[in-house]
């Protein structure tokens, strides 16, 4: 009986710390469209062609930021894209012990023995932004006559 209910307990405390962890890579999934994380100097390259309509380009790059003419009245299409990526881990001591035995927290310690705690915590944090800039020039038929394009990262 007694063995049960450690058993119960055991699965109860691993599968509650399981169940709210999701991976970075979950996380970042979470945060962006697909349309916005995929727009990068390597797709520009390698999918923008001269003689394009404007709705193949919408179709690779989506809707530009800006649509503009120039002096001969042929539009001009503008995508300018930031992206600013945070990345943090931190982490603090006890674990699956402290969880278990009430180590931790400095707050009685081990078995409620006071002086026998343990608390310790370390982190970090790291932030890249990056910048694309496209600029689409269209001719007289609405059809993609020149692009260029910059790309930043700091």
């Amino acid at each position: 009986m007694f063995k049960d209910k450690v058993a119960l307990g055991l699965s109860l405390a691993v599968g509650l710390l399981l169940s709210g962890c999701m991976t970075a890579a979950e996380h970042q999934e979470s945060l962006h469209s697909a349309q916005e994380r995929k727009m990068t100097v390597g797709l520009v390259q390698k999918e923008i062609k001269k003689g394009m309509t404007g709705a193949e380009v919408a179709q690779i790059l989506g809707s530009p930021n800006i649509v503009t003419t120039d002096e001969q009245g042929r539009e001009v299409w503008v995508y300018d894209k930031i992206s600013t990526d945070v990345s943090y881990s931190r982490s603090s001591g006890g674990g699956i012990i402290g969880l278990l035995f009430g180590v931790g927290g400095g707050s009685g310690g081990i078995g409620g023995m006071p002086g026998a705690s343990y608390d310790k915590s370390a982190g970090a944090q790291s932030q890249t932004q990056r910048t694309l800039t496209v600029v689409i020039k269209f001719d007289k038929e609405r059809k993609v006559r020149d692009f260029a394009y910059h790309s930043s990262s700091f």
